[in-house]
């Protein structure tokens, strides 16, 4: 991380370190809009992060974890870039947050249905096999 007298600007690797990312992952959000850092160096070829850039990537991993697509955590990402009206951006994030809410349920419905066949089975499996042994017996 280097400081000047303005401001704390982050590199790729000091990224990559506190997030524990590979650099590819990073230049990926990038690819997708989520990052924009500044370019110095020959050729622009170092990447230059600000503070908005870490907390953008720090929103985007957070998004990741509620199981938003990287479309939707950049849409909900770009409204708080212009924070004069925190309603939409919440309405908007509650719509999303509301349908995986709903797809996260039904997932859980058919892994309990799935989980409920397999205890059924076990049952009937663990049923013949005593029956088979009684009949050795």
């Amino acid at each position: 991380m280097a400081a000047n007298l303005q401001t704390v600007t982050y590199s790729i690797s000091d990224l990559a370190r506190e997030f524990d990312l590979t650099t590819r992952a990073i230049r990926f959000y990038e690819d997708m809009g989520l990052l924009q850092p500044e370019r110095s160096g020959p050729g622009g070829r170092n990447r230059v992060y600000s503070p908005r850039d870490r907390t953008r990537l720090k929103l985007t991993l957070r998004a990741k974890r509620l199981g938003l697509s990287l479309t939707e955590a950049k849409d909900i990402i770009d409204m708080y870039d212009s924070p004069r009206d925190t309603g939409p951006q919440l309405r908007k994030f509650l719509t999303v947050l509301a349908a995986h809410r709903q797809q996260l349920e039904e997932q859980m419905a058919e892994l309990q249905a799935n989980l409920d066949e397999v205890r059924t089975h076990e049952r009937e499996a663990k049923a013949l096999l005593a029956k088979a042994d009684k009949a050795k017996a």
